[in-house]
């Protein structure tokens, strides 16, 4: 069984600097609108290199 990864991005904080885009190794993000939107969330892997990429510490990942 695979473990569910819920994948939160507070917009409010989101600068679209990008970074998460290009850390996540299963692709879970993009931009849209200058925001990082987490449109593949059922790929993410939970390894939280994104959390750790954000600078503005907009990205949450919690067990779904």
């Amino acid at each position: 069984m695979t473990m569910a990864w819920q994948v939160i991005v507070d917009k409010d904080k989101c600068t679209g600097c990008g970074e998460c885009v290009d850390v996540c190794p299963v692709s879970v993000y993009e931009l849209k609108g200058g925001k990082s939107e987490p449109v593949n969330e059922d790929e993410c892997i939970g390894c939280e290199s994104c959390v750790e990429a954000c600078p503005v510490e907009a990205i949450t990942v919690k067990e779904a």
